[in-house]
């Protein structure tokens, strides 16, 4: 079974969000006018902030390890970490992660996160989106919604930013700052974030429509 095979039933929204752009929010309210599933972040930021406080003398084998060591403070030898350390146990995480995308959106979702961007880009009823904005915009929103301090809502910024970015190009070899893959990016620095889901769900509708 592979991306390239599968067409769902129903609309795909993919969403991908540098930190603190509101995507949860968008997410939820393009899936329920959609009528379709949300599927959430596989690793929270809460999660993500317990790695990054892991050394390396922590570490668990294979894609663990490697999320553990890249949120260590040293930085010195971020490099080498991208070196896959063990290429089986991740390309049975990349097998499982593909299999669980393409049956969760068999009759339509609004996947965010979970490199779905790549997954299902040959999906024809699937619209990519990326929700981006000013980084002290980002950090604002994210420190009132998870109802932490401006400190430690930067702090996570800089973390979650690079190492989502790093397990994409470890696990799918695409960097998704980049905006190549996207058919759509909203800056929710200017636009609302309910103007944002109603763009996506229109942009989403009109896909389905061409495609039939």
């Amino acid at each position: 079974m592979n991306a390239t095979s599968i067409v769902s039933t129903g609309p795909v929204v993919t969403l991908f969000e540098s930190y603190g752009s509101g995507a949860e929010y968008v997410g939820a309210r393009v899936a329920e006018a959609l009528g379709v599933e949300f599927l959430t972040q596989l690793y929270s930021s809460s999660r993500l902030e317990e790695v990054a406080a892991l050394g390396p003398e922590d570490g668990d084998s294979g894609f663990m390890r490697f999320l553990k060591l890249f949120g260590h403070e040293n930085t010195d030898h971020l490099d080498n970490l991208l070196i896959p350390s063990d290429q089986a146990s991740d390309n049975d995480l990349v097998i499982e992660n593909n299999r669980s995308l393409i049956s969760a959106t068999a009759a339509g979702g609004v996947v965010l996160g979970r490199n779905a961007t790549v997954v299902l880009a040959d999906n024809p009823r699937a619209l990519h989106v990326k929700l981006d904005g000013p980084v002290e915009a980002r950090v604002a929103r994210a420190a009132e919604q998870a109802g932490i301090d401006l400190e430690r809502a930067s702090r996570r910024q800089l973390h979650e930013d690079e190492v989502r970015a790093a397990m994409s190009q470890r696990l799918y070899n695409w960097d998704p700052r980049e905006n190549d893959h996207y058919d759509l990016v909203i800056n929710t620095g200017r636009v609302d974030l309910d103007t944002a889901a109603e763009i996506i769900v229109a942009a989403s509708r009109i896909r389905v429509r061409r495609v039939g």
